[in-house]
């Protein structure tokens, strides 16, 4: 298995993918890394979170590998690493927690030793150069993994402040699930990228990456890929996953984690 890269050096691109929270959906990640080699990107990344929610978390690793793509530790990758008690998601709602539980002893439980050494190695964040953009990678940001950045609630005054504080131009973060990009003074910005592994909660089954491209401005293009959710719910009903799960992938409204959504977000859901 290939050992991950260490990340001293910073490499330099015009256009890459980005992507989060694979959460053990091999199929959407395998359709995501598909269409994003058709749109000839020269990198593809990932933000972490390779496990949870979905099933068979052993089969995200070889299209990961396969495609070279370059991952972080996310909160899931570090807890599985780790054999830790529970998966640092950031939940503190008795139900959110109920799930989280679930998700995360069957994830730990189904990832191999081998799987759970490399995820132990991965950095916490990366750096690039995107043309003359300074990037910083992360997965909740760049002050803690786990730190849930919503569109509705965190001010630009405070995307700023994380942009000087970590001497970023772009700043790329996953870990809510939901994508969004505010462009910051001086030309900066921040981007949640969005998740993989389930859907945004708005009715559609897809899911959803981001295409970075310095032509030489930034342009920040967020890409809806199909994939066989039907299938991917057969394998969930098979390895007895709770049909709360089940129910997100087929509807794309989420049912669980929704006590973290802050107002605005939970109003443009279903539950």
């Amino acid at each position: 298995m290939p050992t991950p890269p260490a990340p001293t050096a910073t490499p330099e691109y015009r256009r890459v993918a980005v992507c989060g929270g694979v959460y053990s959906n091999h199929l959407a990640l395998v359709a995501a890394l598909d269409d994003a080699r058709r749109r000839g990107v020269e990198a593809v990344y990932c933000l972490g979170d390779l496990g949870a929610f979905g099933p068979h978390p052993d089969r995200v690793f070889p299209p990961l590998h396969e495609h070279g793509v370059l991952c972080l530790q996310g909160n899931y990758d570090n807890s599985v690493g780790h054999e830790k008690a529970d998966c640092q998601c950031g939940y503190t709602d008795p139900r959110d927690n109920h799930f989280a539980r679930i998700s995360y002893e069957y994830t730990l439980h189904n990832t191999s030793p081998a799987h759970r050494a490399w995820m132990r190695e991965l950095p916490a964040e990366r750096r690039l150069l995107l043309g003359r953009y300074r990037v910083l990678l992360c997965h909740g940001s760049p002050r803690r993994v786990n730190e849930f950045l919503w569109e509705s609630t965190t001010s630009t005054h405070f995307l700023e402040h994380l942009a000087d504080a970590h001497q970023a131009d772009v700043i790329l973060a996953t870990h809510t699930g939901i994508k969004w990009h505010r462009r910051l003074s001086g030309d900066r910005h921040f981007v949640n990228v969005g998740v993989l592994g389930r859907p945004e909660n708005d009715g559609r089954t897809c899911f959803w990456y981001a295409v970075l491209e310095a032509v030489p401005e930034l342009r920040v293009e967020f890409v809806p890929v199909e994939y066989d959710h039907e299938r991917l719910a057969r394998e969930m009903r098979a390895e007895k996953l709770p049909e709360e799960f089940v129910a997100t992938v087929l509807t794309g409204w989420w049912t669980t984690c929704l006590e973290i959504l802050p107002a605005k977000e939970r109003r443009a859901g279903r539950y």
